[in-house]
């Protein structure tokens, strides 16, 4: 593919990026068909929706996500400041055809991530040195093709990997370092009745390895994750299905918990 190719899909999926709608599929004329190609449109449809990226997500850390919507791994998606929420605020359903909430690890990265120089993979260590601080977060997400599950890893990856509103909590207080965040316990209310529990490990098998992917997922294709950029990691939970009116709270015990109302 060429540059006005990566634009024009762009712009194909630029007004249902902006209106919360759906279309078929980029056109067959600058549809993505690898990764690289699929991260290319990302790039050029964050440019042409003229908003500011606060970081990252990933999608599909799991095993059964991944073959729900058939993909080879984890996908890495943009963030965008307009739709971050605090928590305890109102997130709208209007437009979004999945419909779900999901639990998760966040981090903010304290300094930039690049590629080392020998081409040898960033460590777990590595990556974690340069986290400034956690935070605990829902993601709300939707896509904008309207057969997400079929669309293919190429296509997801260009329209931000299902990334909509992200409900992110203030820094966590507690000594998260000293936790076993694999074996952490995470338990969603809606409207005060559990409805789903996990762990960190159903992230990659602990929400660190999948910051460290995506750290390396992101060097592989000539990005990196900068000062200041957020990273949700994944659910640790299977999504929960959210209607209007329904009140969502993710406890990460010791942690702290965070919280979103939808309409």
């Amino acid at each position: 593919m060429t540059n006005p190719q990566f634009e024009s899909a762009a712009q194909a999926l630029l007004a249902a990026w902006k209106s919360h709608g759906r279309i078929d599929a980029i056109p067959e004329d600058c549809r993505p068909r690898t990764r690289a190609e699929g991260y290319a449109v990302q790039s050029a449809l964050l440019r042409a929706s003229g908003e500011t990226g606060f970081g990252w997500k990933i999608a599909a850390t799991s095993t059964a996500g991944q073959q729900h919507i058939g993909v080879s791994g984890p996908l890495a998606g943009r963030l965008v400041a307009s739709r971050r929420r605090a928590s305890g605020d109102t997130v709208s359903l209007e437009g979004n055809t999945m419909r779900v909430a999901e639990a998760e690890f966040a981090f903010r990265i304290g300094r930039d991530l690049r590629a080392d120089r020998s081409g040898r993979p960033l460590a777990v260590d590595e990556v974690m040195s340069a986290v400034q601080a956690m935070h605990l977060a829902i993601e709300v997400p939707n896509s904008r093709l309207a057969d997400f599950a079929t669309a293919g890893e190429a296509q997801l990856i260009a329209e931000f990997a299902c990334a909509c509103f992200v409900v992110l909590g203030d820094d966590v207080a507690a000594d998260w370092r000293a936790i076993d965040l694999s074996r952490h316990a995470v338990t969603v209310r809606r409207n005060d009745a559990v409805v789903a529990t996990g762990s960190g490990a159903n992230v990659l098998g602990d929400p660190r390895i999948a910051l460290t992917w995506l750290a390396n997922e992101l060097t592989s294709q000539g990005l990196f994750l900068a000062a200041g950029d957020v990273v949700i990691t994944g659910t640790s939970v299977v999504p929960v299905p959210v209607s209007p009116g329904d009140v969502i709270i993710c406890d990460f015990g010791v942690l702290g918990a965070v919280r979103v109302r939808f309409d």
